[in-house]
């Protein structure tokens, strides 16, 4: 197994659209330069990057347009995987070229109960296909969407055989039981829960941060508390991030994540999201925006 580089805060960056719900780029970039100034990374083509809705050309404009620009590909960890083969193979090799630090790689999500070794087929010929040395791959685990558990067996297989690629797992599965097996079996291979709540916990067993949802508006909080976790000030920045994750994901989280740079910006334009998703109602954006601001939140810089 390869040593693991990447650690701390990952933000599955939002992504704004125009009112013809094109990607807007331009703001794209705004944002991605943002999340990098309160020092965490981007994880962009994720869960609620609204990913699966856009399509391959759009994920590879988009990337071009920040690596264009000359943002940390150091600190980028693009979403690639698909259900079609050739198109990760195609997402995934334009990250490599592009020097990204790693990709997160959703299982192939359409076809449910397939077997372990179906499962371990489709990583393993993507990563010939690609054939560069230089891929690290993140597995993406997160069976409540994609219905395509990735099983300790199917990890423990693909380090066995691909040491210096497969490096990694996001484990959104919200399950510490499981959690835990893969901290217990895997030391050392960079794992990351799904949210900023496990933070402590999680990482006092090996975990090397996490890549979650409310980076996107809360950088400063999350970054602080994967980097300070274990310091005396552990204990209130876990309270703190726990308080704002909680209001949030209790709306829904895209449009939630967007209603609130949208209030915090003074930007209307962020809430747009692509059908089928819809955006937060006025009640619904007034009652996140009040109980952020009764817990004190405020979005940073």
């Amino acid at each position: 197994m390869v040593d693991h580089e990447l650690t701390g805060a990952f933000a599955p960056v939002v992504t704004p659209f125009h009112a013809d719900l094109t990607p807007d780029a331009p703001r794209f970039l705004a944002h991605c330069k943002w999340l990098l100034s309160h020092g965490v990374g981007l994880a962009p083509f994720g869960t609620n990057s609204e990913a699966n809705s856009l399509s391959v050309g759009e994920r590879m404009a988009l990337l071009d347009h920040l690596v264009g620009h000359g943002l940390d590909v150091r600190r980028m960890l693009p979403g690639t995987g698909c259900c079609s083969l050739p198109e990760t193979v195609a997402l995934t090799r334009h990250a490599v070229a592009h020097g990204c630090a790693g990709v997160l790689m959703l299982p192939p999500f359409f076809y449910k109960g397939i077997t372990d070794d179906g499962l371990y087929d489709y990583y393993a010929r993507v990563i010939e296909q690609v054939g560069d040395a230089r891929l690290r791959l993140y597995l993406y685990h997160i069976p409540a969407l994609s219905g395509v558990p990735i099983t300790l067996p199917v990890i423990e297989r693909l380090i066995r055989d691909f040491s210096q690629t497969v490096v990694g797992i996001k484990d959104s599965s919200g399950d510490w039981n499981n959690l835990s097996a893969m901290l217990d079996a895997f030391p050392g291979f960079g794992i990351f829960p799904a949210s900023e709540s496990l933070v402590s916990k999680a990482s006092a067993r090996g975990a090397k941060g996490c890549i979650s949802a409310t980076v996107n508006v809360n950088p400063q909080g999350i970054g602080r508390l994967c980097r300070e976790w274990s310091s005396e000030a552990g204990e209130g920045l876990q309270a703190q991030a726990d308080a704002v994750r909680s209001i949030v994901q209790s709306f829904p989280m895209i449009p939630a994540l967007k209603a609130v740079l949208a209030s915090h910006r003074d930007d209307p334009a962020w809430t747009q999201v692509r059908p089928p998703l819809r955006a937060l109602t006025s009640e619904q954006h007034e009652r996140l925006h009040a109980q952020l601001a009764a817990c004190g939140f405020a979005l940073p810089g």
